[in-house]
């Protein structure tokens, strides 16, 4: 069975080596010839709005996916008068845009932090006026790892802010006070069968996740309240395959800050420190395979290498450390492979992570 994947990105190569063991071809779709999931599969180059090279692309598919949310709604719709499209593309419409998301998730009894659409100035100054400061402008579409945001600390900021970011239509979030960020993957097969991960627990800098540690220390308590916020989005989209759903901590209930209709950056733990990994289930799931179990199996941190690399060998001298590099040139804030240490307790994962740390803290720039 081959299973085609629009994007070929580090998430494109981990879905195809996840496939191998399965007996399942993965033939990849992107712009860039040394896409990095080439290494992976077949690559066909094109555009993703490219109606021959997706005719191309879907051509002998038992099945599509996608590796990133913002793939063309078109061209998801085209590929699904082809062949079969999991997520389908109405994950995709939901996903894209901030608006639609909040708005879906609110339609779901899923609470989310206050917010406003803004389209002109005069929105933004009457948003903020009813929000408050602090707050972030963000773009309601194409936004990710902390691009096309503006954070505002006061009414006088919007004009600047504006001037960033006007010109597309933006959405502004009140802040909330939270303890920390979480994330929970859910996994639907075509059957309806659902699994989820443990919470995990992510750190961000500068808009791009720094890393993850899973299962989250002192989450069993909101463990069942972030699966139903899964659930209830799985069942209203029809889904299949892996969704992931970023959450605020809060003194009150769990807030949906965004979701992603693919498998995530937070669930890269999973290869080494899950029964079955996200990137395995999100196949078995597309292909009508029974989902395999996401206990996890002891404790885990993940740590993205982030514009440049430590020397591999000390890396790999850590013990319960394992490295995935993606083959792409170094460049500062792009995302360039991540190191999963993995423990059967938590003293022994800290341990581990302070000396992965300080190998960290003097990178390579090779890669």
């Amino acid at each position: 069975m081959t299973v085609g994947v629009v994007g070929g990105g580090q998430l494109g190569w981990m879905l195809g080596r996840a496939g191998d063991p399965l007996g399942l071809r993965c033939r990849f779709l992107d712009p860039a010839p040394d896409a990095p999931a080439g290494r992976a599969g077949e690559l066909v180059v094109g555009a993703y709005d490219d109606p021959g090279a997706l005719d191309r692309f879907a051509a002998g598919l038992a099945v599509a996916t996608y590796e990133f949310e913002n793939v063309p709604l078109a061209a998801a719709r085209r590929l699904a008068e082809r062949v079969p499209v999991h997520p389908p593309p109405g994950a995709l419409a939901a996903a894209q845009d901030r608006v639609a998301e909040k708005t879906f998730f609110e339609s779901l009894g899923i609470p989310v932090a206050p917010w406003r659409a803004v389209d002109r100035l005069d929105d933004l100054r009457a948003a903020l006026a009813e929000l408050g400061c602090p707050a972030v402008l963000k773009t309601r579409r194409l936004g990710y790892d902390g691009k096309g945001q503006a954070i505002l600390r006061a009414p006088g900021d919007a004009a600047d802010a504006w001037a960033r970011l006007g010109g597309v239509p933006l959405v502004l979030e009140g802040f909330v006070r939270f303890r920390r960020e979480l994330s929970v993957l859910a996994v639907r097969g075509r059957d309806g069968a659902t699994a989820s991960y443990p919470l995990v627990e992510n750190v961000h800098a500068d808009g791009i996740l720094r890393w993850s540690r899973a299962p989250a220390p002192d989450a069993a308590a909101r463990q069942a309240e972030a699966e139903g916020y899964a659930r209830r989005a799985l069942a209203a989209l029809d889904y299949v395959g892996v969704l992931a759903i970023e959450l605020f901590d809060t003194d009150g209930p769990l807030l949906a800050n965004e979701m992603a209709p693919r498998v995530h950056n937070s669930g890269h733990w999973t290869i080494e420190g899950a029964e079955t990994s996200q990137f395995e289930n999100h196949l078995r799931a597309v292909a009508g395979l029974p989902l395999g179990s996401t206990a996890p199996r002891g404790v885990s941190l993940m740590l993205n290498l982030i514009g440049a690399v430590p020397d591999p060998a000390a890396v790999l001298a850590v013990p319960g450390a394992h490295l995935h590099l993606y083959g792409k040139a170094p460049r500062p804030g792009r995302k360039l492979g991540h190191v999963t240490l993995r423990a059967d307790a938590p003293e022994g994962l800290d341990a581990l992570e302070r000396e992965l740390e300080r190998l960290l803290r003097s990178p390579s720039p090779g890669g």
